[in-house]
């Protein structure tokens, strides 16, 4: 039988560690138009790499619960032998998963705030991109899995959400920015950051997630995008 892992870090509800756990992912590193990394030479470099990409498909496809160690191995063509030689448990695959697109998403560039521009254009932009990377169904489909397999577990969650590392999440990073420069009238960066997030995220993901919702259109993504914008400078910004 698969082991849990074991608890991580604490300090956050277990509702924030659940939303945070996909704010800290970018969905960008789901995408299937990404260019695809050289081919591993080695043989157990291969395997590894199918494993994982037969993982994925399999979490897509059946769900944390129904997918075991016996369907990624019969779907990456080896030995079960051989993916608990690689991952001791379904839970670490899956958390490796997470780390792995973490690892990739990091090499993304995040908009920085610019003192010389108007703030609307550059948190437009930034909402924009976010739409844009929230914009890919296999990004859907597995934090749909993710948050079903951590919900029922808070130990769970918070062990992932320790792995995930505590790099600042882009919307942030640029709130932040734009208040210390007093353009904006924010006590709490991670406050408005997340009121911020939670207006996209509530079109723009938790519809797809808990009611099967298409992604939005690219007309859809520009409405939200202008009237999100708009609000929240409406209420932050300085006069």
């Amino acid at each position: 039988m698969d082991g849990d892992m074991a608890a991580g870090g604490s300090g956050s509800s277990y509702t924030t560690q659940c939303s945070l756990l996909f704010e800290k992912v970018n969905p960008l590193v789901y995408s299937l138009r990404m260019p695809t990394p050289p081919a591993p030479t080695r043989l157990t470099d291969r395997k590894r790499a199918a494993i994982l990409e037969a993982a994925v498909a399999e979490f897509r496809h059946a769900g944390y619960e129904a997918t075991s160690m016996d369907r990624i191995a019969a779907s990456a063509g080896v030995s079960k032998r051989t993916v608990y030689n690689h991952f001791p448990s379904k839970d670490e695959l899956f958390a490796h998963i997470l780390q792995q697109l973490l690892a990739r998403s990091l090499s993304s560039p995040d908009l920085l705030y610019r003192p010389d521009r108007p703030l609307r254009p550059q948190l437009l932009e930034l909402v924009q991109q976010k739409l844009q990377l929230l914009h890919d169904e296999a990004f859907i489909d597995l934090a749909r899995v993710a948050i079903a397999a951590v919900i029922p577990s808070p130990e769970r969650a918070q062990a992932m959400f320790a792995r995930m590392g505590d790099k600042e999440e882009g919307l942030t990073v640029w709130v932040r920015a734009a208040a210390a420069d007093g353009r904006l009238k924010i006590e709490d960066p991670q406050f408005a950051s997340m009121l911020l997030q939670g207006m996209i995220k509530g079109f723009a993901f938790w519809p797809q997630i808990t009611l099967g919702q298409p992604v939005l259109t690219p007309a859809q993504r520009e409405q939200v995008a202008q009237t999100t914008t708009d609000m929240f400078l409406a209420y932050f910004a300085s006069a």
